[in-house]
């Protein structure tokens, strides 16, 4: 199977679902990465008197060494305005993505769910986005097209948030939870520390600690209970419609 995760930044596939991904990668699935932007924008910037478009080179960098380190199937950084995908017209944002469906053709996409975790404006825009552009490749019913739609999120926990305020889904509207091993956390770590100019924000994310073993998506317009243990569970093979598991809502 393969999965494409769509986010707007460096480190969004590593805060989080990094443990989820080396797993996919350690089952034999393929797993592609599209990042809308450098990353460049960050204030982490102003402590090493970068550019936004030095620091931005410096986490396109960065990015090289996490897909080295879990392995991805293929992984496209583009350039588009950090901070700034709020201001784009979403028509010329959904045709970017759009086109890099069609090119990898995956049966799952991945983006963060609604509420976006961080709540970050870019995070929020990149959901709108991959969201519509999703229906409409699914409504044209053509061969190739993507089978499910998921979404990144957190789960209530007593772990400690660090010094960020995180949103997290409801048990109702999480339906899928992976479980990761040791290898995968390990794999997931050694990505975090590729992001050499961001050791302090990670640190104080606690992000390893708040993700634990476990690594939760919701589905779009599906409804699992108990939950899916995998993106592609009840997936056929011949990409067709997803089987019949008896929850889904339509």
């Amino acid at each position: 199977m393969r999965a494409l995760y769509i986010f707007p930044h460096p480190d969004d596939e590593s805060f989080g679902p990094a443990p989820a991904i080396a797993s996919q990668l350690r089952a034999g699935h393929e797993v592609h990465l599209l990042t809308y932007t450098r990353g460049g924008a960050t204030k982490v910037r102003h402590k090493y008197g970068y550019s936004v478009e030095e620091m931005g080179k410096v986490r396109y960098h960065e990015m090289q060494n996490v897909s080295r380190t879990l392995g991805l199937s293929s992984l496209e950084v583009l350039d588009l305005p950090d901070s700034g995908l709020k201001h784009m017209d979403p028509i010329d944002l959904e045709q970017v993505t759009e086109n890099h469906i069609r090119k990898i053709r995956p049966d799952v996409i991945v983006t963060y769910a609604v509420h976006g975790i961080s709540g970050f404006h870019d995070h929020l825009v990149s959901h709108a986005v991959v969201k519509r552009v999703f229906c409409k490749l699914r409504n044209e019913e053509r061969s190739g097209s993507p089978r499910r739609l998921a979404f990144f999120t957190l789960a209530h926990s007593e772990v400690d948030d660090g010094k960020f305020r995180l949103q997290v889904s409801t048990e109702e509207e999480i339906d899928c939870a992976t479980r990761v091993d040791d290898e995968d956390i390990q794999k997931g770590r050694i990505a975090l520390d590729c992001y050499k100019t961001y050791q302090d924000v990670i640190k104080a994310a606690n992000v390893l600690e708040r993700t634990g073993r476990t690594v939760y998506f919701e589905f779009f317009q599906e409804n699992y209970n108990p939950h899916a243990l995998s993106l592609f569970q009840d997936i056929s093979p011949n990409r067709g419609a997803p089987a019949d598991h008896g929850t889904t809502q339509e």
